[in-house]
């Protein structure tokens, strides 16, 4: 695609751009947003390099394209600021270096995320994203056919037990925060884009088990289809500056924080626009099993949608 307000500029073959010339601190018209939103399903993660945000700043553009959500079903907000998430990575042990989708195990997960970089080290730290709609593409017919078909819980509870022996105290007591309410989702494995009509794999790093199949089988196929998402051919890799801001599609994307810099400061906030119930191909939505998302959602709330 191509924009009159803006330079396009492909980041890798089949995910992520470089949108030029756009200064998300203007009061952008809304043919602007309206360009900017069309690239954001087009390329499903988005890149402006060299903008001059703080909090409020990213607040504002992030709600151009939505009422935005608190910081985390769980997790504390930023101070004074309820709306964003302030991701330290220099004074938690917690990392995000996992394949995942945000917040999927609410039933209204994100449209997208709006992430704002603070402090970045000299070395290491890039963040990778996957296309899950192309990955979906490249699956064989029959494995297509078979994820058509499959529902998956998805939840924030973690299996302690399994985990304890690797985690130290901070990661135990973040864990425990992160899992203060646990929720429960039932989601389709193949998600209809409410905006492109694309089918997508729905599926990362909160899934707990396929509906209807033992842990073993739930297993052994998340596996194999999470295997297409994470295909180098579906991913993009950014080297993240200081004043970059990333804006992916939640509802078609995967993202991976890598964790090779050591005990250098990284800091990174994030604001998330609320989303819609995902749909099956058949056109049904996902269900809350467990847990209330109604305070994480609170302007869809007041208006009766959740």
């Amino acid at each position: 695609m191509s924009s009159k307000h803006f330079e396009i500029k492909p980041v890798a073959g089949r995910i992520g751009a470089k949108l030029i010339g756009v200064d998300l601190s203007s009061n952008l018209s809304d043919e602007v947003i309206a360009d900017i939103r069309k690239a954001l399903v087009f390329y499903k993660v988005i890149f402006f390099r060299n903008q001059n945000l703080d909090a409020d700043g990213q607040l504002a553009f992030a709600r151009r394209f939505g009422e935005t959500t608190t910081a985390h079903p769980t997790v504390p907000s930023l101070a004074n600021q309820p709306h964003v998430l302030d991701l330290d990575y220099s004074r938690t042990e917690s990392r995000a270096n996992n394949w995942h989708t945000d917040v999927t195990f609410v039933d209204r997960p994100p449209l997208g995320s709006v992430l704002r970089a603070v402090t970045i080290p000299p070395i290491g730290g890039d963040t990778v994203w996957a296309n899950s709609v192309t990955a979906y593409q490249d699956l064989p017919v029959h494995l297509r056919d078979l994820a058509d078909t499959l529902w998956a819980v998805h939840s924030n509870k973690y299996d302690y037990a399994e985990a304890a022996v690797e985690l130290s105290e901070q990661q135990k007591e973040y864990r425990k925060t992160f899992t203060s309410t646990v929720y429960e989702t039932l989601h389709p494995i193949v998600r209809v884009h409410p905006e492109s009509g694309e089918r997508g794999l729905f599926i990362g790093g909160f899934v707990r088990q396929i509906k209807g199949l033992s842990q073993t089988e739930s297993n052994d196929i998340i596996r194999l289809l999470q295997s297409y998402v994470t295909r180098l051919e579906n991913t993009v890799r950014w080297k993240w500056k200081e004043g970059d801001v990333a804006f992916w599609d939640n509802r078609a994307t995967q993202h991976y924080a890598i964790a090779d810099y050591g005990t250098q400061p990284r800091r990174v906030q994030r604001v998330t626009i609320a989303g819609d119930l995902p749909v099956s191909i058949d056109g049904t939505p996902s269900q809350a099993v467990k847990g209330d998302s109604s305070a994480y959602t609170p302007a869809l709330a007041a208006v009766g949608v959740v």
